[in-house]
């Protein structure tokens, strides 16, 4: 069930790798100054620390806890079900051990209840994850439409060529600190998010 959680949290992080990368146009040279002379142009370079990102946007804070939540009634519900699968399987087996099924037939009809009983908890755990995963899929492209649309009104005022991610494995090796812009978008993104909306 932790496999989930973490299947989550990889495919959030790999959405938001992409989603940096396609904020401005790809430049190979990531360390240039801000107003760096590339082919005859003065270039405006700024980039975004995805890691601090996640943890102060507070719209990412409640789907994160909104999918952590449904993670958890997923398991508590599946728990219940396989608990109450294994006290009837201990039953079935005392029985058996005991002589205590009237005929052989009717033995075996409760192995073959218990045994879809049994499917029908596996393939609830399946369909409950899938809609989990795709719930998720859901929530990572709505919050990259949000960082998105808000990046795009953002620059219409800063006008960076290029805005690009900073993350623990992405290949920026430096940067100066100044071309951090991290916590005013991290700012605009918190002061235009409204709860209620999800936006």
């Amino acid at each position: 069930m932790k496999k989930a959680k973490y299947i989550v949290n990889a495919f959030v992080a790999f959405t938001f790798i992409f989603l940096f990368a396609q904020c401005g146009q790809k430049n190979e040279s990531a360390s240039e100054n801000a107003t760096a002379a590339v082919a005859g142009t003065d270039m405006k370079i700024a980039y975004v620390e995805v890691d601090s990102l996640l943890t102060k946007y507070r719209y990412w804070n409640d789907l994160n806890e909104l999918m952590i939540e449904k993670e958890e009634n997923i398991r508590t519900t599946l728990n219940e079900k396989a608990k109450e699968l294994d006290g009837e399987m201990r039953e079935f087996q005392r029985k058996i051990e005991n002589n205590g099924f009237a005929s052989r037939e009717r033995a075996e009809q409760e192995n073959a209840r218990l045994l879809q009983k049994q499917r029908d908890l596996q393939q609830l755990q399946e369909k409950l994850y899938a809609e989990l995963q795709a719930e998720n899929q859901k929530n990572s492209l709505q919050l990259r439409d949000s960082i998105n649309s808000f990046l795009k009104v953002y620059n219409e005022k800063k006008g960076y060529s290029l805005i690009i991610s900073n993350t623990q494995l992405d290949n920026l090796l430096y940067a100066d600190k100044s071309l951090d812009i991290t916590q005013e978008i991290v700012d605009g993104l918190n002061a235009r998010y409204n709860p209620g909306d999800k936006k």
